[in-house]
């Protein structure tokens, strides 16, 4: 399990971090920023007397993890912080939470508990107060604890430059610390920058081979590179699934993982592990109903997916969970009956205020019209939704959600040959992704001029741009459109294997794979 937000991360970032590789799709090369972090302690002057000395920085409360420098003088915060990033690691995001709020009571000014806190809850739930305490704090923390603190505040902001900058710091500074590869190398993996989070999570295994984290997460890289290597992917997962035996989430992982590859079968019986070892191990519950639904067997995915609706910790859960069940609906070929259930699903998150599950539903509710004109209207409708400020959704999210819902209208237009109609919207996502300085809408910017060049018959431009999003389904197959286009059959047949691999019970693969299939 990863459990990502319901608006995908899937930014590429060009880092100054070294590498003897490149991202899977860089941008153009981000320049080297560094940034500094001063001790304020060392800007204290001793009296006129002795004017040339400076009064030492104090000593550390604490090493946090045994390395790291923090300002608590509670074992008891410092411990509880420690086990919440272990928990946060291991993507046990509600405990990790619950312990950095206990870290906090204990130590009410220890800045790294509130940016554990921050940086967990931004997965599911920002957690703005935290973010402001830990930011208020920081400045008095060991400059050891101020660097990891102000990379995590940095990553909760549309503006990567500051966290790309910090986080090579980070590196540079603990470049054996495996908690420090682990978050670089996950924060790069959620950027989509496969390749270089690979590479630091096996660096995190060389400073401890028996550290499940990166064998996870690595589970999931290798078959996401631009080179898939499943059988890699399997093997790190079954070594997870050995360190943590009792544990739930690597065969929930592997589950997911052949069903990406088409091992059905073996997803499913990852699954019955899972749910063994946690029977209300919702993620694997789900899982079960996604598996079955790609099997065909409609009736047991409903069944599976009620049973995960009901262990579900959250209405957001909850309002995906049915959102997936609906989708069952067009997989067996009843739209009609699925357009009037999403209609009523809409309304529902709707009436629970939940920003992340309008746009969820919304958006596949677009996608799945039942033709253009529709398909035009309803992503009018939710531009016009989410182009304003509410507080059902974080900011920098609402503005991914929008550039998305852009350059979906985009799409449509394009392939409707109104290329001069999408200009209005190339523009505004040209202008959202400029003052946003976000390199998910910037990717969402490419993509959809990737579509208008591929409409103008400029096939080598459009895949040019369109490689900004992989991960796309519809994205990826228009790529190899354009690549055909082109004659480039080679291009074509490794964007074609890369595509296989993003199998999954989505309106964009649903759509991608019933227009491949034709």
């Amino acid at each position: 399990m990863k459990r990502f937000s319901l608006v995908a991360m899937v930014a590429v970032c060009s880092l100054a971090y070294p590498s003897t590789g490149t991202a899977q799709n860089p941008p153009a090369s981000v320049s080297e920023v560094r940034a500094t972090t001063k001790d304020p302690a060392s800007k204290k002057k001793a009296s006129k007397n002795s004017a040339k000395a400076t009064v030492p920085a104090p000593p550390p409360a604490q090493l946090f993890f045994g390395t790291i420098p923090v300002s608590t003088h509670s074992t008891e915060a410092r411990t509880l912080s420690e086990k919440a990033l272990d928990d946060y690691e291991n993507v046990m995001l509600d405990e990790s939470i619950a312990l950095s709020k206990q870290a906090t009571e204990k130590d009410p000014q220890f800045a790294l508990g509130y940016a554990i806190w921050s940086f967990a809850a931004r997965r599911d739930e920002p957690a703005p107060a935290a973010l402001a305490k830990a930011t208020a704090l920081a400045a008095n923390a060991p400059p050891e604890e101020q660097l990891l603190v102000r990379w995590m505040l940095a990553t909760q902001s549309s503006d990567l430059l500051p966290a790309i900058s910090l986080m090579n710091d980070m590196l540079q500074r603990f470049p054996d610390n495996k908690h420090v590869l682990y978050l670089s190398a996950e924060w790069l993996y959620f950027q989509q920058d496969y390749d270089r989070a690979r590479k630091l999570f096996e660096k995190a295994l060389q400073s401890d081979p028996k550290f499940p984290p990166s064998l996870n997460m690595l589970g999931y890289a290798y078959i996401e590179t631009g080179d898939p290597d499943p059988a890699k992917a399997k093997a790190a997962l079954q070594r997870y699934a050995e360190l943590l035996p009792d544990q739930p989430n690597p065969h929930d992982s592997l589950g997911e993982i052949l069903r990406f590859s088409g091992d059905d079968e073996g997803s499913l019986v990852e699954y019955h592990k899972a749910l063994q070892i946690s029977p209300t191990f919702y993620t694997s519950q789900l899982g079960m109903g996604e598996t079955l639904t790609l099997m065909g067997k409609y009736d047991e995915a409903r069944a599976e997916m009620d049973k995960a609706v009901a262990m579900a910790p959250s209405t957001r859960d909850k309002l995906h969970i049915e959102f997936q069940k609906v989708l069952v609906r067009f997989w067996e070929g009843k739209p009609e009956e699925g357009r009037k259930e999403l209609v009523a699903l809409e309304a529902k998150a709707k009436d629970a205020n939940d920003g992340y599950a309008q746009y969820d539903i919304g958006l596949g509710r677009a996608l799945l019209a039942e033709n253009t004109d529709e398909e035009l209207t309803l992503l009018s409708r939710l531009e016009s939704t989410f182009s304003n400020p509410f507080n059902a959704m974080a900011e920098e999210d609402r503005h991914t959600a929008l550039a998305s819902i852009l350059r979906e209208e985009v799409r449509v237009l394009s392939q409707l040959g109104k290329v001069e109609a999408a200009q209005d919207e190339i523009h505004e996502l040209e202008t959202l992704a400029r003052e946003t300085r976000d390199t998910i809408i910037e990717d969402r910017y490419e993509s959809a001029r990737g579509y208008v060049l591929y409409a103008s018959g400029d096939y080598a431009g459009a895949a040019d741009e369109l490689a900004s999003d992989p991960q796309n389904p519809q994205v990826a197959r228009q790529s190899i459109l354009a690549y055909e286009k082109l004659g480039d059959k080679a291009q074509a047949e490794v964007d074609r294997t890369r595509w296989k691999y993003l199998r999954a019970d989505t309106p964009q693969w649903f759509l991608a794979a019933r227009a491949a299939a034709k």
